[in-house]
């Protein structure tokens, strides 16, 4: 992998106080394998060249392997060596009294030699053994056990030293040696201390820049590592160090791939120094490697134009830059792409920002990874980790930048009509959000009825899903602007797709906000226009297939959305609107389908002059109203569901009725083919059927008066009685209002024809008169008081016989007063 992953903490170390017989583990440096902690590992720099390490038999002391003749140095000899030839300057190389400071105090604290393996620890005293002491008299510290000693001054010093002493006095021997410096640098690059950390990080670019290349591959892992460390100092040196290689080191050529990401991702650092000096570095190296492969690029030099469209803000890389990412893009892409999905979010967060920076200089070189980064960016996309989707969805733009959409859009419109998926519409709009219009325009068509398709559009119901969808539309509107006239009726089609799901509430202002936007493209004013101008092909669409309708069908919710949003256009489609409602509105269809249609068109009739009368057209298609639709499904059927759409059907008669829409002859015309299934619906268990069913009976016998036959009111009053014994007292109040007008249909030729039925309401009415509840007295009182003037002998009569039944004689004085007003005696009677 191009980015090591950051799980382990900088503090974790491998123990260097274990006894020298015992193996433990190099947290840190993975792939070395179990390490013996303690062993001079770079004695050679002081002994013998050879670099042999304390075998593990034989006696103490004694060496394995073949000794070369070397001259035994002292401490002193190394620093006066060391200030004769030490280099001006050069990687992990301190300077001057620093350097000679820390390396007395290390001389001054030899090594002890290890003991052998598998006997105990000694006991250490304070007197030194003759082992120990004759080892620093004879040749001073061993710079390995420098790099692995537990004191952390002698750590950071180590590397120091290493580094100088490599450079002064054994350049020409240090590349055979140098590998035994990779195991114990490695163990102590995760020290816990940050200044060992960038020691040992200094110490390992000068080791692979003079030594064997060859242990690249061994260090490389830790140093990526330290790429997520979090002291910017340590991210610092491991910029330096990245950067010194690919300027100096001899072999860098065959390592481009593996050493260019970790420069890279330098320049996506969180600290602005560390982001100038990776730039500053790349910078750098494009130009070396432009000077070194002129002739290879001249004719890029003399005549390559920049790209005609490019991301605003962004300066674009050099030449060399360019070519080094381009030419090793094949190898860097796929391990970075196995990163972008691993499961720690650190990795993913530095994958991401690093294909973002490797697309921008790949630029059209984009095309030939399409299919392997379309992959990596549906899996990547929704990541939980913000920082991630949103670096991702930055490097889908650019791909809309720099790669044609003859390409692009149809990879992706191929997945999207395979399986459709949130994450390919997320890629489809961040690619169009990234290409340029002109570009586009010639997609634009079928791009839109890519989307508006039915397997696309209406395939899920799931938000995620739905939410990106209207993403796409946005972009197509941002991205294309006036062009989108040519589609609007499609981008129509999803916005109306989507609003019908009843799971998006809360994506409603989203999708209102894109209707306006695309009105402005129209020229419209608002929404109003917009509905206006597409609303027969919208019609057109949902009525294409009615009669195979269920309550699950998507253009049931489609023809709501379109009906109770277009306002006033819906008017000029009346003739679309009622054929629907006549085929699905029978009594043999669907009943939740019936039930939804009822609510529709209720919702319809409570502004007409706003939705279906806004062109004055309604009364043409209120035949097909009141006989084919609210008559059949009147009629009882047993059921909850049959109960639930006569109580819409009931619903929309009454706000047809108090639309006030119809004429006193329309009134009339309804009152002759409704009235019985009106009086029906009394016995409904819907306590708003039965209100309103009174209510709707009151409008009747209000609207014919005294045309009413005998008949009818003698059908109608038991009904009406009924209901004033009703459980709700809504219902009663309804009542006794519609038997007001009841008896203000009674004229003197019906009077005398219907006597006998006005004894009993009076016998009956008394009785209510005397109920617990002061409103339903009152209104009882309000019907005798006009019902009493028919036959107020009678009623008297009545008064008398009840007088002593019931609680108060208030209600009871006060109705032989009203009558003795209109004229009648008592005295007389």
């Amino acid at each position: 992998m191009l980015v090591a992953k950051a799980r382990e903490p900088p503090g974790r170390v491998a123990k260097a106080r274990e006894p020298p017989g015992r193996v433990a583990k190099g947290s840190g440096a993975r792939g070395l394998g179990r390490r013996r902690v303690g062993f001079p590992v770079a004695f050679f720099l002081l002994r013998r060249p050879s670099g042999a390490l304390y075998g593990q038999a034989g006696k103490r002391g004694e060496m394995r392997g073949r000794s070369l003749p070397t001259p035994t140095l002292t401490g002193a000899e190394v620093l006066s060596r060391r200030d004769a030839s030490r280099p001006v300057s050069g990687p992990g190389v301190p300077s001057g009294a620093a350097w000679r400071q820390s390396a007395h105090s290390i001389l001054e604290h030899p090594v002890a030699a290890p003991e052998r393996p598998g006997t105990p620890p000694r006991r250490r005293t304070g007197r030194p053994s003759h082992t120990s002491a004759a080892a620093g008299r004879s040749r001073g510290p061993e710079p390995g056990a420098m790099a692995t000693g537990g004191n952390p001054e002698r750590r950071k010093a180590g590397p120091d030293i290493v580094g100088s002493l490599m450079l002064s006095w054994f350049c020409e021997h240090f590349h055979m040696q140098s590998e035994s410096l990779i195991s114990p640098l490695m163990q102590s690059v995760s020290h816990q201390h940050f200044r060992v950390r960038i020691a040992v990080i200094q110490a390992t670019g000068a080791v692979i820049q003079f030594g064997n290349a060859k242990s690249l591959d061994d260090v490389l892992s830790h140093l990526a590592q330290r790429c997520f460390d979090n002291i910017p100092q340590v991210r610092e040196a491991v910029i330096i160090v990245m950067g010194e290689w690919l300027l100096h080191l001899r072999d860098r050529y065959s390592f481009f791939h593996k050493l260019v990401p970790l420069l890279l991702s330098g320049l996506a650092d969180e600290m602005h120094e560390n982001r100038e000096l990776a730039l500053s570095y790349w910078k750098k190296v494009g130009l070396q490697w432009e000077k070194e492969n002129e002739d290879d690029i001249k004719d890029k030099l003399d005549f390559y134009n920049a790209p005609p469209y490019y991301p605003q803000g962004v300066a674009r890389p050099g030449l060399g830059c360019r070519e080094l990412v381009t030419r090793h893009l094949f190898r860097i892409l796929p391990g970075l792409c196995h990163d972008l999905t691993d499961w720690v979010a650190g990795t993913r967060i530095k994958a991401s920002r690093l294909l973002h920076i490797l697309l921008l200089h790949a630029e059209d070189h984009i095309t030939q990874h399409m299919e392997l980064l379309l992959r990596t960016l549906y899996r990547v996309c929704l990541d939980e980790e913000l920082l991630v989707g949103r670096e991702c969805l930055k490097a889908a733009e650019l791909v809309g930048t720099f790669v044609s959409p003859e390409v692009s859009l149809k990879l992706i419109v191929s997945d999207l009509e395979k399986a459709p998926q949130p994450s390919h519409l997320m890629v489809l709009s961040a690619v169009v959000r990234g290409s340029p219009r002109n570009i586009l325009q010639p997609h634009l068509e079928h791009l839109a009825d890519t989307l508006s398709h039915p397997r696309v559009c209406q395939c899920t119901a799931e938000v995620s899903y739905l939410e990106q969808l209207v993403g796409c539309v946005e972009a197509l509107l941002e991205t294309c602007q006036e062009d989108c006239k040519e589609v609007s009726l499609q981008l129509m089609k999803i916005l109306v797709t989507v609003m019908a799901i009843p799971t998006v509430g809360h994506l409603q202002e989203q999708i209102e906000e894109a209707m306006k936007s695309l009105a402005g493209v129209q020229g419209q004013a608002g929404l109003a226009g917009l509905y206006r101008q597409h609303i027969s092909q919208l019609m057109q669409w949902v009525s294409s297939t009615p009669d195979t309708w269920t309550c699950y069908s998507s253009e049931l919710l489609q023809l709501d959305v379109i009906a109770t949003h277009s306002g006033p256009a819906i008017g000029e489609a009346l003739e679309e609107l009622f054929l629907i409602l006549k085929t699905c509105l029978q009594t043999s269809k669907d009943p939740l389908m019936r039930l939804k249609l009822f609510s529709t068109l209720s919702q319809l009739l409570q502004e007409p002059n706003k939705t279906i009368n806004s062109e004055g057209h309604f009364c043409n298609y209120l035949e097909i109203v009141i006989k084919d639709i609210l008559a059949p499904n009147l009629q009882w059927q047993g059921g909850r569901t049959a109960a639930a759409i006569r109580t819409t059907a009931v619903s929309c008669l009454w706000a047809l009725i108090y639309s006030e829409l119809l004429s006193p002859e329309e009134t009339l015309n309804l009152e002759r083919l409704l009235l019985p299934q009106i009086l029906a619906t009394l016995d409904e268990d819907s306590k708003m059927t039965r209100s309103l069913s009174c209510q709707i009976i009151s409008v009747f016998l209000e609207a014919n008066g005294r045309q009413f036959e005998p008949e009818k009111l003698t059908t109608i009053y038991p009904e009406l009685l009924k209901r004033l014994d009703d459980t709700s007292h809504d219902v009663r109040l309804e009542a006794a209002k519609a038997l007001v007008n009841w008896f203000r249909c009674i004229d003197d030729d019906k009077k005398a024809l219907l006597k006998t039925n006005i004894e009993f309401l009076y016998q009956e009415l008394l009785v209510e008169l005397d109920d617990p509840n002061q409103n339903i007295q009152l209104a009882v009182l309000d019907v005798l008081k006009e019902g009493g003037i028919l036959y107020p002998d009678l009623l008297a009569e009545q008064i008398k016989a009840v007088l002593h039944k019931h609680r108060s004689p208030t209600y009871l004085d006060q109705l032989l007063l009203h009558i003795e007003s209109t004229g009648w005696n008592y005295a007389k009677s």
